[in-house]
């Protein structure tokens, strides 16, 4: 069985890899995400490409093999049912339930995990919108644009908000930006780098940066 540190390692490559289409992902930018210094996700690498979970090349980066993703799956799996057994059945606040999971996505096994899956009616995304893999490693891929690229009188829902920042989560959940909320988009000021919104059926605007934007992913 991987250790909690593998298991860390292919599940942020996988999340990395997936973020763009470069063909690898740099290391130094994993050991950015891992907080830990690029020697140490080096040696790492480079121990996972002896194992057959990574491909590794010097001074360029690094993917994983369809053995790893597989992996990675799997404690994605387990991460994402966990943050919403968290807050749909123990009613944790989606800004606390990362933390939580990080933790716990290692300690459960498949069976319990199952019987999660199956309390919750076998879900299809967690509570931030993020696709939950089933067991035998599939996963929903749906066609998303970010909010900071919706041009002025589009209608769209909120399908998934990609940033784990608990003051942020806390905002996003506060304006009412969470996954399956309706939102008008009323006007982009190209000046200001702002984007004017109004959510459900609200009559206040809500104006954002297109960093805050673009943390949002619509469809």
């Amino acid at each position: 069985m991987p250790t909690s540190t593998v298991e860390n390692y292919l599940k942020h490559l996988y999340v990395q890899q997936n973020h763009d289409a470069q063909a690898l992902v740099p290391l130094g930018r994993l050991a950015t995400v891992l907080g830990v210094t690029p020697g140490t996700v080096t040696t790492m690498i480079k121990t996972l490409a002896d194992s057959g979970l990574v491909f590794y090349e010097p001074r360029t980066g690094a993917r994983l093999t369809p053995g790893g993703e597989q992996l990675a799956l799997l404690v994605l799996r387990r991460h994402r049912l966990v943050e919403l057994l968290l807050v749909r059945l123990l009613g944790l606040d989606w800004s606390q339930v990362h933390d939580e999971a990080e933790e716990l996505e290692h300690a459960i096994s498949d069976r319990l995990l199952d019987r999660i899956d199956q309390v919750l009616g076998y879900p299809q995304f967690d509570p931030h919108g993020d696709p939950i893999p089933t067991a035998s490693g599939q996963i929903i891929q749906r066609p998303m644009l970010r909010l900071s690229a919706c041009e002025a009188g589009r209608q769209v829902s909120i399908a998934r908000v990609d940033d784990q920042d608990q003051e942020f989560l806390r905002f996003a959940a506060d304006s009412g930006l969470t996954p399956g909320a309706v939102v008008h988009v009323l006007a982009h000021n190209n000046a200001a780098d702002a984007i004017t919104i109004t959510v459900g059926d609200g009559k206040e605007h809500l104006t954002l940066g297109s960093a805050a934007a673009g943390k949002i992913f619509v469809e």
